[in-house]
């Protein structure tokens, strides 16, 4: 059996009950260094993940008779690995234990409401800053290519510096940090972050 088990942002503590128990009966756990190191006592199989993509869908296949837990970040169908996973290996034989996204977890620390907000990714992808800019809330899974700064580049350059943005950094870990800060103000690189674009604040 294929597990997808969503870890939250960071650590263990919004880990669900159920996930926690997945990973307990798991005989083998993929995922990301960070998430492989947050169970050290372990003693199954491991794979790390990373841009190995294809040697990793292998190495799970190769495994299909036993109970394999891939590790996500935050949940996993929300521009996580269990869409590809599931793309893969078909719905039939993938179960998803879905977790906290980065997005979910930004909007409740800055107390902000998910109700009509646009959710969208630069993580990996090409971001159409024409149709990011027509949208009055919105909240961006980021990645180092392109991050706060560049993001409040472009909606300045569309005429939205006013707009509010939320960055936040290195969600539910001991250095978190907040910042809310007007897009024409977002100058600065930031540590791995989520953001959160507002018309209003």
């Amino acid at each position: 059996m294929l597990t997808v088990v969503g870890v939250g942002p960071a650590g263990l503590q919004l880990m669900t009950p159920l996930a926690k128990e997945a990973v307990s009966r798991a005989d083998a756990l993929v995922g990301g260094a960070r998430h492989l190191a947050q169970f050290p006592d372990f003693s199954g199989e491991r794979c790390a993940l990373g841009a190995n993509i294809a040697e990793v869908l292998a190495w799970i296949e190769a495994r299909s008779a036993q109970n394999v837990v891939v590790l996500a970040s935050g949940d996993p169908l929300f521009y996580g690995i269990g869409t590809r996973l599931l793309a893969h290996f078909g719905r039939d034989n993938v179960q998803v234990i879905p977790g906290v996204s980065a997005v979910q977890y930004l909007c409740a620390r800055a107390g902000v409401d998910m109700n009509d907000m646009w959710l969208t990714s630069s993580h990996g992808r090409a971001v159409n800053f024409d149709v990011l800019a027509t949208h009055q809330k919105v909240a961006m899974v980021t990645d180092k290519r392109c991050g706060p700064k560049t993001i409040a580049a472009e909606l300045v350059a569309r005429g939205k510096g006013h707009r509010w943005m939320i960055v936040g950094e290195n969600l539910a870990q001991d250095d978190e940090r907040i910042h809310w800060l007007r897009v024409s103000a977002v100058v600065n690189d930031y540590e791995m972050n989520t953001v959160v674009i507002l018309d209003e604040r």
